[in-house]
C-alpha cells in the first residue's frame, strides 16, 4: 500500500508537486499518468526517499521510505535504467544490491532469468541497449521479492515482445496481491495494462479511479455519420440540432453527433430519407480523456505557428 497525504514539492517558487493525497492499493496495476513537467517523477522520487517533500507525507506500507530497514525487501523500484556502474556485469550489479540489504545471493540469478537476462549476466551493465538496461532495472527492483513495486516508463526501448512481457509480467504480480503504480506515456498500453488511473497535471490531482470510470468522465459519447448526400446531412444536422444535440462536421459528407442516442439519429436519418454508408458510435478511448483532462496543464505546450513566426 502507498499512501499519499497533502504531498508537495517546490523548488523556489515552483511548486512541481502540489498537495497531491491519494492511496495506491495492493492487488492492482495503477497507472500514473501526466504530461513531461507534471510532477510524475518528482512524486516517485519522494516515495523512495530520493527528494524530500517540502510538506505532506509519502508511506509505504505506513512507514516512510527512510524509516524501512531494508527497503528493497519492502519497495522495488525503477527510475531510471540507466542508473548503474556501467563497468559492473549485470551479476555484479544486482549482487552488491542483495548484499547492501540482506538479500541472499540467489536471488540474482532468479531475477536474471526472470526478466530474460540469464545469458548477458556476465556482461558489463554500459554495454546494454536501452531495452536491455530497462530489463535489468526490472530486475533490480524484483531482487528483494517487494510487496509494492515503482516503475518510471518501464516500456521504454522495449520491442513488442518486450512490451508484452512487461504487461503480462506486472498484472502477474498484482494479481499475487503486489501493490504496482506504474507511469507510462504510452496510452494504448497504459489501457491495457491498468486498472486504475491516477492523472496529474502541474503537480495537482486530475482524475483517479477504474480505467473505464476515467476514460468515461474525460470524454464525450458520439456518433459518427457519413452519407453521399451533403444536403441531407446539412437538414439532419439541423434537426439533430434543434433536439440539443452537438453536432460537428469534420469533413463533407461526415457528421460527428452527441447528446444524441445513435437510435435517434438513425430513426432521424431515416424520417429525412437520408441516405447512408455509415451510422456508428464512436468508442471511447483513453487517450481522448486524457487530453481532455490535461489540456489546461501542459506546460510544454507547441507554439501556434503563427506566434513562433513573430517571435513570442
Amino acid at each position: 500500500m502507498l499512501t499519499l497525504r497533502g504531498l508537495t514539492k517546490r523548488y523556489g517558487e515552483k511548486t512541481v508537486v502540489d498537495d497531491l493525497t491519494l492511496e495506491v492499493a495492493p492487488g492492482k496495476v495503477t497507472g500514473f499518468l501526466g504530461p513531461n513537467g507534471a510532477g510524475k517523477t518528482t512524486t516517485m522520487r519522494m516515495i523512495t526517499g530520493l527528494d524530500r517533500p517540502t510538506s505532506g507525507t509519502a508511506l509505504i506500507s505506513g512507514k516512510p521510505y527512510a524509516g524501512l530497514g531494508r527497503p528493497l525487501r519492502t519497495v522495488g523500484s525503477l527510475l531510471d535504467a540507466r542508473a548503474t556502474h556501467p563497468r559492473r556485469t549485470a551479476h555484479q550489479h544486482l549482487l552488491a544490491m542483495a548484499r547492501s540489504n540482506g538479500i541472499p545471493a540467489r536471488r540474482v540469478p532468479e531475477v536474471l532469468g526472470a526478466v530474460g537476462l540469464t545469458d548477458v549476466a556476465g556482461r558489463r551493465a554500459g554495454t546494454f541497449s536501452l531495452g536491455m538496461a530497462q530489463r535489468l532495472g526490472i530486475a533490480a527492483a524484483l531482487l528483494g521479492d517487494p510487496e509494492v513495486l515503482l516503475l518510471d516508463e518501464p516500456v521504454n526501448g522495449l520491442d513488442p515482445d518486450g512490451v508484452l512481457w512487461v504487461r503480462t509480467f506486472l498484472r502477474s504480480l498484482a494479481a499475487e496481491g503486489r501493490t504496482v503504480f506504474l507511469s507510462s506515456h504510452l496510452m494504448s498500453e497504459m489501457e491495457l495494462t491498468a486498472d486504475r488511473l491516477v492523472v496529474i497535471g502541474q503537480g495537482r490531482l486530475l482524475a483517479d479511479g477504474p480505467v473505464a470510470d476515467v476514460v468515461a468522465a474525460g470524454t464525450r459519447r458520439s456518433v459518427r455519420v457519413r452519407g453521399p448526400q451533403h444536403g441531407g446531412l446539412a437538414a439532419l444536422a439541423d434537426r439533430l440540432a434543434r433536439e440539443g444535440a452537438e453536432v460537428d462536421s469534420p469533413a463533407p459528407g461526415e457528421l460527428d453527433v452527441s447528446g444524441v442516442p445513435l437510435e435517434r439519429v438513425g430513426d432521424l436519418a431515416h424520417e429525412a430519407h437520408v441516405h447512408l454508408y455509415e451510422l456508428r458510435a464512436v468508442e471511447a478511448s483513453l487517450e481522448e480523456a486524457y487530453m481532455r483532462l490535461t489540456s489546461e496543464s501542459v506546460e510544454y505546450a507547441r507554439k501556434r505557428r503563427t506566434d513562433v513566426e513573430a517571435g513570442v
